[in-house]
């Protein structure tokens, strides 16, 4: 049986990445998510953001536990499966990601440590600073990830000397053309997809009746982030596709299933672009609006897939409806966002049935769009590793394609068991939900109150709390 080495060692990156991002993406967003809350906290002295915040950092610590694991792997596989395109871009993308550790790992690493031991150790302004400095990190992971990615789709500041690329401008390198945009986007999707998950647990502890006050506050501040950063979103889209458009315009044709570039675009709301024969099957488009979006024109023409020699295409089936799938799920977002906030002017947020149970399911829309938006991105940008610079098939290393299968299918299986893990305790810790801090007795220590880390361990045994520990 033949093994073909460079779409294994794809689909294993590819697999990998996928699952390694949405935690990434998800501890972004909670960060800042727990650093608001603790600084509403110490200007309130309100005690309900003190106790969803110890919540939502014990969720965070396993998210970002989860994180790091399944980080680990995909360095490994630079030097495994893509040592030519480590030798091709080792002396600029190496440095970013070396800076990531240094700037951003280290930080979040060091003050989450203060965050799950220190609730009753420390003063509430170093928890609450602490807070914010891994919200800081998480945010400077994702400046130095997307530099080094965003370099890979707009690649600028370097030379190539002897078939290697050598750093010349580290500010062009750094804040090449696409990275702004790129950065904008991701950190925004990252914001909304923590927005919908404490949506969707505040709304089934409404229905449940449970932690009723802490559950309204988590609506609140769910509905309101929603009602800003999905409409952003589609602003910043925007800017971004256009940006793409000028800088890699195949891929934009491909997203909207453009065809030929002397003719107007159509808006392509659904169609299944059959390359053979260089057109949509069963299209149904808006005329011109295409256009008018990616041109301010109606009559405004740009580049189509067949302009384009075909080996140069990328999966145009996966880019088409991936970039569908996102787009439809920002416009849900921003449904659900202007919905919940006519229901707080009416004073019905906390009691419309529809509108909670409906919220009670969204957890999973900003993950999913997350990872509809990096296919796009990624797939979009093949055949190139680097764009305009290194194919794939040039960056993959010199192994036999049975052992890049062996290893595909370890991962499988390694990554279903802590992924099943890690979901089954974050459902644990959402099944407690809030709760006030415990006391438990100690060798010589009477009462000693539980670290966050210790009391998310016993919310997750379900271990009930004996005399002395209530």
């Amino acid at each position: 049986m033949e093994f073909d080495p460079v779409l294994l060692a794809r689909i294993q990156f590819a697999f990998t990445v996928s699952f390694h991002i949405i935690f990434p993406a998800f501890t972004i967003g909670l960060s800042a998510f727990i650093a608001v809350l603790l600084v509403m906290w110490r200007f309130t002295q309100n005690d309900k953001f003190h106790r969803i915040a110890r919540f939502w950092t014990k969720i965070f610590a396993v998210s970002f536990a989860m994180g790091v694991v399944s980080g680990i792997v995909l360095s490994y596989q630079f030097g495994t499966n893509w040592s030519r395109f480590s030798e091709f871009t080792g002396n600029v993308i190496g440095p970013l990601i070396g800076y990531e550790v240094l700037t951003a790992f280290y930080l979040e690493a060091t003050f989450l440590g203060i965050l799950l031991f220190g609730w009753n150790r420390f003063p509430p302004w170093l928890i609450t600073l602490s807070a914010v400095l891994v919200a800081l990190g998480t945010a400077t992971s994702a400046f130095w990830i997307l530099s080094a990615n965003s370099w890979m789709q707009t690649p600028a500041g370097h030379e190539i000397r002897d078939g290697i690329a050598y750093p010349v401008d580290w500010l062009a390198i750094i804040f090449n053309p696409s990275f702004p945009y790129r950065l904008a986007h991701m950190v925004n999707a990252a914001y909304l997809t923590t927005a919908a998950v404490v949506l969707a647990v505040g709304a089934r502890y409404l229905l449940a009746r449970r932690h009723e006050e802490e559950s309204r506050t988590m609506l609140r501040m769910a509905v309101g982030m929603i009602a800003v950063a999905a409409p952003l979103q589609l602003v910043i889209g925007d800017m971004h596709g256009l940006n793409t458009l000028e800088h890699q315009p195949l891929k934009v044709a491909a997203m909207e299933g453009h065809w030929h570039g002397d003719e107007p675009g159509d808006l392509v709301l659904f169609a299944i672009p059959d390359a053979q024969a260089r057109e949509n099957r069963f299209e149904i488009a808006v005329p011109y609006l295409g256009s008018l979006i990616l041109t301010h024109s109606l009559d405004g023409t740009y580049p189509g897939i067949a302009d384009f020699p075909q080996e140069d295409w990328p999966p145009l089936l996966s880019v088409f409806f991936n970039f569908r799938l996102m787009v439809g799920i920002g416009l849900l977002l921003i449904a659900v966002g202007f919905w919940g906030l006519c229901l707080w002017w009416r004073g019905r947020l906390f009691t419309s049935r529809w509108f909670l149970v409906s919220s009670s399911y969204m957890w999973p829309l900003g993950f999913i769009a997350i990872l509809a938006g990096w296919f796009v991105t990624e797939q979009g940008r093949q055949p190139w590793l680097v764009h305009g610079l290194m194919r794939t098939a040039e960056g993959i290393s010199p192994v036999p394609g049975a052992s890049v299968a062996g290893t595909l299918v370890l991962f499988l299986f390694i990554y279903g068991v802590v992924f099943s893990m890690g979901i089954y305790y974050i459902n644990r810790l959402i099944a407690a939900g809030p709760m006030e801090a415990r006391a438990e007795p100690s060798a010589g220590v009477p009462n000693r109150p539980l670290s966050a880390a210790e009391d998310a361990a016993r919310a997750a045994t379900g271990r009930p709390l004996s005399e002395a520990e209530g």
